[in-house]
């Protein structure tokens, strides 16, 4: 059991993603194998979920593809994750915000939490 906790313990230090939750827009670089050949495919959207803990942690990610939603689930701790960009903070009061699904068109749009600006230093 020793050998099991410092094995996951190497792999929650190993990854240093951004620090995100449900309500943030994010672009997932993941890493796609096909034969041979290696790419990475960014997907864009909205998290709605993260749950989990420790090692087995997986986040929810939907997007709007050509009119019909996408959902894709990433493993948080996954080699095949190149990086995380956050593009934007949402503002929202849930944790799992899969109302989304039922919404469309200008509902479906999650706030942006405004960020305090710190003021400019005094010059003397």
């Amino acid at each position: 059991m020793n050998l099991i906790k410092e094995v996951t313990e190497l792999l929650v230090v190993g990854k240093d993603h951004p620090s995100f939750k449900a309500g943030d827009n994010i672009t997932v670089y993941y890493r796609i194998i096909e034969g041979d050949k290696e790419r990475v495919q960014p997907f864009r959207g909205d998290v709605i979920q993260r749950r989990g803990s420790g090692t087995t942690a997986t986040f929810t990610v939907r997007k709007i593809s050509n009119g019909v939603g996408v959902e894709r689930v990433f493993p948080f701790f996954s080699p095949n994750i190149d990086k995380i960009e956050i593009h934007k903070v949402g503002k929202v009061r849930r944790a799992r915000i899969f109302y989304q699904r039922d919404l469309s068109g200008k509902k479906a749009r999650i706030a942006e939490k405004r960020q305090a600006v710190a003021p400019a230093a005094a010059k003397a």
